[in-house]
């Protein structure tokens, strides 16, 4: 696999003040040598003159040695079709002109987000699902080079990851205390992330964040998961309601018993239970029904 290494290159402002000076000192020297030689009718020294010359055309030439690297931005640098290195160092730069072809490739933090994918749970229910990925190219050379198109890899190889992991968690776990896609985001995003990862460490690119950005039963079961979901909920509250009750009617059998020294039979005892839990329990408003006499 190729690797990022660094690019041959020097600092653009220090190259441009050398240049200038070295292009007009020798354009300068030149004329000076051409106009000394005519009056004083000699011969110029063309030794002197074609190495003033030489000097003018190769400092010309090298003008074409600057470019700018943006912050965040690398260039690629290719020597007759091979890689010579990346130069992520911003501003003015100076390399050797004309044997270097410079690509430019950006380094900052990018983010999509995948469509909505309908795809089985690990419980076999279709569900929906989509997921933001956070990245950023980490090596350029394998970003470049390994793969045809970097960017569509992502997002190809980032669904595909998406949708393998769906298939190995179910939307909401049977168990208790077991990984689900909607009861535990934070891991589940941490073990797509991991994943993602994997996949696109041959293009060189660093998965910052992955987390999931929708989640939902597909349309055809949606209305059967949400009564279930319901009925879920509506336990989970009498069960509350419930336990409750029972030691609300507890306490005051306790405290008419001990503090109040009631005498109660288990007859007694019994009815009271029944319609203190009646009375707790009930969904509607109770109407008491004031007894004067006695049971017996």
């Amino acid at each position: 696999m190729i690797k990022q290494k660094s690019s041959f290159s020097f600092n653009g402002y220090g190259i441009f003040i050398v240049l200038l000076i070295t292009q007009v000192g020798s354009v300068a020297m030149a004329l000076m040598t051409i106009h000394s030689a005519v009056q004083t009718d000699t011969v110029p020294n063309f030794t002197i003159l074609i190495g003033l010359v030489v000097l003018a055309v190769l400092s010309l030439i090298s003008w074409a040695g600057f470019y700018k690297v943006e912050p965040n931005e690398g260039k690629i640098f290719q020597l007759f079709g091979n890689y010579a290195g990346t130069d992520h160092q911003a501003g003015l730069r100076w390399t050797i002109p004309l044997l270097f072809s410079k690509t430019p490739i950006s380094l900052k933090v990018r983010n999509f987000e995948s469509n909505k994918m309908k795809v089985n749970d690990a419980s076999g229910s279709p569900i929906e699902i989509a997921a933001v990925v956070v990245w950023r190219v980490a090596d350029s050379a394998e970003a470049f080079f390994e793969v045809d198109d970097f960017e569509s890899f992502v997002t190809i190889q980032s669904e595909s990851a998406l949708r393998n992991l769906a298939n190995q968690y179910p939307y909401e776990s049977a168990k208790e205390g077991g990984l689900s896609l909607r009861t535990d985001p934070l891991k589940i995003a941490e073990k797509m992330k991991e994943e993602i990862q994997e996949r696109l460490n041959k293009a060189g690119v660093e998965v910052i964040e992955a987390r999931i950005s929708h989640l939902a039963y597909a349309t055809e079961i949606a209305q059967a998961m949400l009564r279930k979901q319901q009925a879920g909920a509506v336990l989970s509250a009498r069960k509350i309601i419930v336990q409750g009750a029972v030691e609300i009617v507890t306490d005051a059998l306790k405290r008419l018993t001990e503090d109040h020294d009631f005498e109660l039979d288990d007859e007694r005892k019994a009815s009271m239970v029944s319609n203190l839990l009646v009375v707790i329990c009930g969904e509607q408003q109770v109407h008491p029904v004031v007894n004067a006499g006695t049971i017996y």
